[in-house]
C-alpha cells in the first residue's frame, strides 16, 4: 500500500493548489506564532476554504490554550488537530474529547528510550507523528532527521506519520525502510525558510506515491 502524504506549513494559495493537485492526502496549517509558517486565522480560513473533502486539513498547535483552539476552530474548518508541544497524554485526551476532532500527537525521537512515549500516548491519540528533536520554540519544521535505525522493527499501535528532514530525494528510501502510514514534510519542500516551492511539493508527492 502506498504511503499517504502530508504537506505541512502551507501559507499561500499556490502551495495549497500544488499540494492538492499533486495528490496530497493531508495539508497542514500552522498556528504556532514562533513558526515562520504561522498563519493568522483569517488567512488560514481562506486557504482551508477551497480544500476538497478528500484532503484532510490538519491544524498544528503547540501547547494551545482552550481559547486558542476554540477561536481557531470557530473560523477554520479543520479535520484534525496536531499537538506538537509538551502536552501530556491526559491533555491530549482532554482536547480530543472537548473539540470532537481526531488528534495527532507529535513525539520527538532522538534515542531508543524515546520510543517509550509511544505507549503512553497511543490510547489518547488517533495518530502519532514521529519527528526529530527540535527546540522549545520550534519543536518541528527544522529540517532535521533522526536515525531511522531507531525504528527498525517498529510496529505502531496507531496510524503514524514519519517526519523530520524528509526531501524529494530521501522520501522513497524512508517509505521503503519504515513503511509509515504517512510521511510529513515541511522544510524539505521549501526554497527558503517558510517559503514553499511548488516544484518541490510536486516532486515530493510523486516520489512518495511511487515508492
Amino acid at each position: 500500500m502506498n504511503s499517504l502524504v502530508k504537506i505541512c506549513g502551507i501559507t499561500t494559495p499556490d502551495a495549497m493548489t500544488a499540494a492538492i493537485e499533486s495528490g496530497a492526502d493531508f495539508v497542514g496549517l500552522v498556528f504556532h506564532p514562533a513558526s515562520p509558517r504561522y498563519l493568522a486565522i483569517e488567512v488560514a480560513a481562506y486557504l482551508a476554504g477551497y480544500v476538497p473533502e478528500s484532503v484532510k486539513k490538519v491544524g498544528l498547535f503547540v501547547d494551545p490554550s482552550e481559547d486558542q483552539l476554540a477561536l481557531t476552530l470557530s473560523s477554520v474548518r479543520l479535520d484534525m488537530i496536531q499537538l506538537h508541544g509538551q502536552e501530556s497524554p491526559d491533555r491530549v485526551a482532554e482536547i480530543r474529547l472537548k473539540f470532537g476532532l481526531p488528534v495527532m500527537k507529535a513525539l520527538s525521537i532522538g534515542e531508543k528510550s524515546d520510543l517509550t512515549q509511544i505507549d503512553l500516548y497511543a490510547s489518547a491519540s488517533d495518530w502519532l507523528l514521529l519527528d526529530a528533536k527540535g527546540t522549545k520554540e520550534m519543536p518541528g519544521g527544522n529540517g532535521l532527521a533522526f536515525d531511522w535505525a531507531l525504528l527498525d522493527g517498529f510496529e505502531s499501535p496507531r496510524p503514524w506519520m514519519l517526519a523530520g528532514g524528509l526531501t524529494p530525494e530521501t522520501v522513497a528510501q524512508a517509505i521503503s525502510r519504515l513503511t509509515p502510514t504517512s510521511v510529513d514534510v515541511s522544510s524539505g519542500v521549501e526554497s527558503s525558510r517558510g517559503v514553499k516551492d511548488v516544484a518541490k511539493i510536486r516532486a515530493f508527492i510523486e516520489a512518495a506515491k511511487t515508492a
